[in-house]
C-alpha cells in the first residue's frame, strides 16, 4: 500500500510538468524525402513527405533540406526559413495555384535554393513574394506558369527596402499568350524594392523583366530572350540598370521605358533594337 501511495504522489507531482511540455518541439534543421511521411518528426532518419509538413516542424530561422529527389508540394512561408535542395530534385508542382507564397515579417530572411518549380501550364505564380526583408532564389528552375497574368517570380513587397536576389537560375515559359511576366517587380502601397539578378536566364516568357513603382533593379551577366512581348519593361519610379548581359530575339522591343545600360550589353535580333541611356558607374 505504501508503494502504491508513493507512486500516486510522484505521478501527481510529474503530471503538471509533463502536461506543460510541447508535443513536438520545432527543430532547427528538418528533412523531406520522396518516400517520407508528414507524420514523422522530419528528422534525417524519419523525414517528412512535403515542404508544408516540414515547415510546421521547423523553427524560425531554420532549414528544410531535401534528403533525396521528390515532389514536395507547394509551400506558404510566414517566417524566416531556408529551403535547400541542391544536388537532388526539389520539385514543386503547382497546377492552377502558386508554387511558393512568401508573406513573412518585414524582418524575415528567406532562401530558396535548388528548386524545380513547375506550373504545369495552369499555375499562377511560381514564387509569389508579398512581404519579407529579403528573398534569395538560387540554382532554381521556375517555369510554365501560364494562367492569365502568370509570372515566374512576382515581387510585390508591401514593406520598405525589401531585397530580392535571383542568381544562377532559369525563369522560362511564364505568362499567357496575352500578358504575364518572367519576373515582375512591383512594390505595393508604401513598399519599395531592391533587386539583383545575376547569371540568370529569363527566357520565353510573355514579357521578360517588368519593373514598376519604387524599385531599383540591377541585372548582370544574364540573358533576357525570346519574349513574346518586350524584353525589359520599366514604369513609374523604377530604375533598371543592365550590364554584361544579352537582350536578344524578343518579339517586341528590347526595352520599353527608361532603361539604363553600362554600355557592355548585346542588344540585337529584337522586334526593335532600342538603345538604352547610359548608366554610368564605371570609374
Amino acid at each position: 500500500m505504501r508503494r502504491i501511495a508513493l507512486f500516486a504522489l510522484l505521478a501527481g507531482m510529474l503530471l503538471p510538468v509533463l502536461a506543460s511540455q510541447p508535443a513536438h518541439a520545432q527543430a532547427t534543421r528538418t528533412w523531406v524525402s520522396g518516400v517520407g511521411d508528414d507524420a514523422n518528426p522530419c528528422s534525417r532518419t524519419a523525414p517528412c513527405k512535403t515542404f508544408a509538413g516540414a515547415i510546421s516542424k521547423t523553427a524560425a530561422g531554420g532549414e528544410i533540406n531535401c534528403l533525396d529527389p521528390g515532389g514536395f508540394g507547394t509551400l506558404t512561408i510566414v517566417k524566416a526559413i531556408s529551403v535547400y535542395c541542391e544536388g537532388v530534385i526539389g520539385g514543386v508542382l503547382a497546377s492552377g495555384v502558386n508554387g511558393i507564397n512568401v508573406n513573412a515579417a518585414a524582418t524575415d530572411h528567406i532562401v530558396l535554393r535548388g528548386l524545380d518549380i513547375d506550373g504545369a501550364g495552369t499555375g499562377i505564380k511560381g514564387v509569389n513574394i508579398l512581404q519579407a526583408a529579403s528573398v534569395v532564389i538560387e540554382h532554381s528552375f521556375i517555369r510554365n506558369f501560364n494562367s492569365a497574368g502568370g509570372a515566374g517570380v512576382s515581387f510585390t513587397p508591401s514593406n520598405a527596402n525589401a531585397l530580392l536576389l535571383i542568381r544562377d537560375s532559369l525563369v522560362s515559359h511564364n505568362g499567357s499568350a496575352a500578358d504575364g511576366n518572367g519576373v515582375l517587380i512591383q512594390p505595393s502601397g508604401a513598399g519599395s524594392a531592391k533587386v539583383l539578378i545575376n547569371n540568370t536566364s529569363i527566357n520565353r516568357n510573355f514579357l521578360g523583366l517588368n519593373a514598376q513603382g519604387s524599385s531599383n533593379v540591377q541585372v548582370n551577366n544574364s540573358d533576357i530572350s525570346e519574349s513574346a512581348g518586350s524584353g525589359v519593361g520599366q514604369g513609374g519610379a523604377a530604375t533598371i540598370r543592365i550590364g554584361r548581359s544579352m537582350i536578344v530575339n524578343n518579339f517586341g522591343s528590347a526595352t520599353v521605358g527608361s532603361v539604363l545600360s553600362y554600355g557592355d550589353n548585346q542588344i540585337n535580333g529584337n522586334g526593335t533594337d532600342t538603345t538604352p541611356a547610359s548608366a554610368g558607374g564605371y570609374k
